[in-house]
């Protein structure tokens, strides 16, 4: 622990400007991030009398060895760079508000010649315009499942759509009516998109003017003497009325608005939110974060606004501009954030146009604040029992593999080692890391390996071994403590940290005694000898030692065991990741080779072009030979080429996946 006294910057030496501020470790890490409208004022708090800070504050300050600054010319200013800089080095002294779950989306392929609607998760795509998100994947489905039949729009995938299209026959949806079926050419492009803009429409709130639009043509049609069709559009204003009441109205001005609410105590804070769009529910998220200092509820609340809104990533191509898509026109708090007016600012810039921060005092708006207040503290309730047990899970598994292999502590720090091969050939290694029981995949490395011919695991095994740990002792060396100070483990010209300088408190190797021994021999000539070794052989799943005859046997209900087990399958799974890339690209680029005056720049310059080798294989002639420098004849002979199977392997021609092959690894 340092004493704040020891690094206190001297008297007058702190503008009194706004800014940004950042606490360092005697490392040279990033632990805190901070802003002030007085950079002078707050900084000056942190070394007042330590008794008076929150525990947590008071951690950091004597973990810190360093502080500096950085003024601004506006309180907006600060805001973001705070943000961006909490983003950057991820100080472990900051708030972080981990999402509890994964929420599905609900997306329309707009960008496609035949738009298609699906229930999906994770990142967004260019292209597709996305709605919610929602709470349950069930729940979405069967409200499209509706809809489809008044929107009779695809939904379908593109390789049902393609055989479909092969064969002149539609799917099921197409005869049940869920589906226009433009495969076989029912409708066109224009008249398809018609529907799906319509679908958009109801999707996005304006659900009114389609009612009455039907309405209106179920008269026109009963008037006519159309019965049946009239009961055909009778039919579908019940499916939509239907669609709507699962999206009850509880803001009945068709408020646009986010309703945002958190439970907090002295250790954890949960914050739900509802997305209210044209006074309905049209999803919810929620999120827990530990509570790192004394911050009051509306320095939460602003951290929290910022890190949802700073980076929307709705995608291009969506009607509406990026920022309007997804920060609504209201956002609804418990109570105001400490810097309402710059917050203010900083969404309405981003936005576009007037975003309101309010508090509701009375009426609807204050009872759905309730509502949401009331999932907080469930979530909160959820989150502190689920937490206990993983937390404990964790604890107990490193214990247990600290007391079987004799290890003098808990084992924080675990990297594990597999080799991937294809009969000798592409031979690679993976490196993944877990820390406290858990992944950090940002960490996670892979290697080529040069120096041995054939297959030999063994040899593969020392080889990767060697280069980790002598990256190791030469990041140890550029670490070297200065001028007194601790070890720094950032690179001072980049600021990015020296993430192979971080010594593991124990290594696992994929394998039995040979692929151990391998791993023994690299650390002994390297001189490694703080570092624990074991090896996990999958045929019984027995702990190997170094230089031991007899392995450990874990029982198989043990924590420790399925976190050996995780450990392994992880690193098997980053490698054969690896593994098959390089082998579907060195396949590709032996193929290329075969066409005449194809040399090694111009492939290069075609898979520049296309971005990856599956854009490459789905591309037709006439894109081919639209790349600078290729012909029509070039272009045939690489299509020609691409299309050849090579011996013993099989082809996915849709993804350009490589089907076959054998993968041996250790163990």
């Amino acid at each position: 622990m340092a004493d704040p006294s020891s690094y206190r910057p001297a008297p007058g030496a702190i503008p009194t400007a706004p800014g940004v501020y950042r606490f360092f470790d005697q490392h040279g890490r990033v632990i805190y991030v901070g802003k002030a409208k007085s950079l002078r004022s707050r900084l000056n708090s942190y070394f007042a009398d330590l008794s008076n800070l929150h525990s947590r504050t008071q951690s950091m300050v004597l973990t810190a060895a360093k502080v500096d600054w950085t003024v601004v010319q506006t309180e907006v200013e600060a805001l973001q760079l705070e943000y961006s800089w909490i983003k950057e080095f991820d100080p472990r002294f900051n708030v972080k508000y981990r999402d509890d779950k994964s929420y599905p989306w609900l997306a329309v392929t707009l960008a496609e010649e035949f738009p298609r609607v699906m229930v999906g998760r994770g990142p967004k795509r260019k292209g597709n315009r996305y709605f919610g998100p929602y709470s349950h994947a069930w729940a979405i489905r069967e409200t499209v499942d509706l809809l489809l039949r008044v929107f009779p729009m695809r939904s379908c995938t593109k390789g049902v759509f393609k055989h479909a299209k092969q064969i002149d026959r539609p799917c099921l949806l197409g005869y049940i009516g869920k589906c226009s079926a433009p495969c076989v050419g029912r409708v066109s492009a224009d008249e398809h998109r018609a529907i799906v803009e319509d679908f958009c429409r109801f999707m996005a709130g304006q659900t009114a003017p389609m009612l009455r639009r039907l309405e209106n043509e179920m008269k026109a049609a009963s008037a006519s003497l159309e019965f049946e069709r009239a009961a055909r559009l009778r039919d579908d204003i019940g499916a939509l009325q239907q669609a709507m009441e699962k999206n009850a109205i509880v803001l009945r001005d068709g408020t646009d608005a986010d309703v945002v609410a958190l439970a907090e105590d002295p250790l954890e804070v949960a914050i739900q939110i509802f997305h209210v769009r044209g006074g309905r529910v049209r999803g919810e998220r929620g999120w827990v974060a530990d509570r790192v200092d004394d911050a009051d509820t509306g320095e939460l609340l602003e951290k929290f606004l910022v890190q949802l809104y700073a980076e929307q990533l709705y995608a291009e191509g969506d009607p509406e501009p990026p920022e309007a898509a997804s920060i609504p026109r209201e956002i609804l708090v418990p109570a105001e954030p400490s810097s309402v007016e710059t917050l203010t600012r900083m969404l309405s810039d981003r936005r576009g146009s007037q975003v309101a921060i309010r508090v509701p005092q009375r009426g609807d708006k204050k009872v759905l604040m309730e509502t949401v207040s009331r999932n907080a503290q469930e979530a909160l309730i959820r989150h502190k029992t689920s937490r206990a047990g993983d937390l404990s899970t964790r604890n107990r598994a490193l214990e247990e593999i600290q007391q079987a292999l004799d290890l003098p502590t808990a084992p924080l720090r675990i990297e594990c080692f597999d080799i991937s091969n294809l009969q000798g050939t592409e031979v690679v290694a993976s490196m993944v890391v877990f820390e406290d029981g858990l992944p950090r995949k940002g960490e996670y490395r892979r290697f080529v390996i040069r120096g041995v011919e054939g297959q030999n695991d063994v040899a593969s095994m020392h080889e990767v071994i060697t280069r980790r740990f002598r990256r190791l002792l030469d990041d140890r060396a550029a670490a070297a403590p200065v001028d007194g100070e601790g070890p720094l483990l950032v690179d001072p010209t980049t600021g990015a940290p020296r993430r192979f300088a971080y010594t593991p408190s124990l290594v696992v190797v994929d394998g039995g005694p040979p692929q151990v021994a391998a791993a023994a021999q690299a650390m002994l000539e390297l001189g490694i000898d703080d570092v624990a070794l074991c090896g996990l052989a999958k045929r019984l799943e027995e702990v190997w030692l170094p230089d031991t005859d007899e392995p450990v046997i874990m029982p198989r209900t043990s924590e420790g065991l399925y976190l050996l087990q995780r450990l392994r399958d992880e690193a098997h799974r980053f490698a054969i990741t690896h593994h098959r890339s390089r082998r579907s690209k060195s396949m590709v680029e032996s193929l290329l080779d075969q066409v005449p005056g194809l040399g090694e720049v111009r492939r290069k310059a075609l898979l520049a072009h296309f971005g990856s080798l599956k854009k490459l294989r789905a591309a037709t002639v006439e894109e081919i030979a639209d790349v600078p420098g290729f012909g029509l004849k070039t272009a045939l002979a690489i299509k020609s080429a691409l299309q050849q199977k090579p011996e013993g392997e099989s082809i996915n021609t849709a993804t350009g996946e490589v089907l076959g092959g054998v993968d041996n690894r250790a163990g």
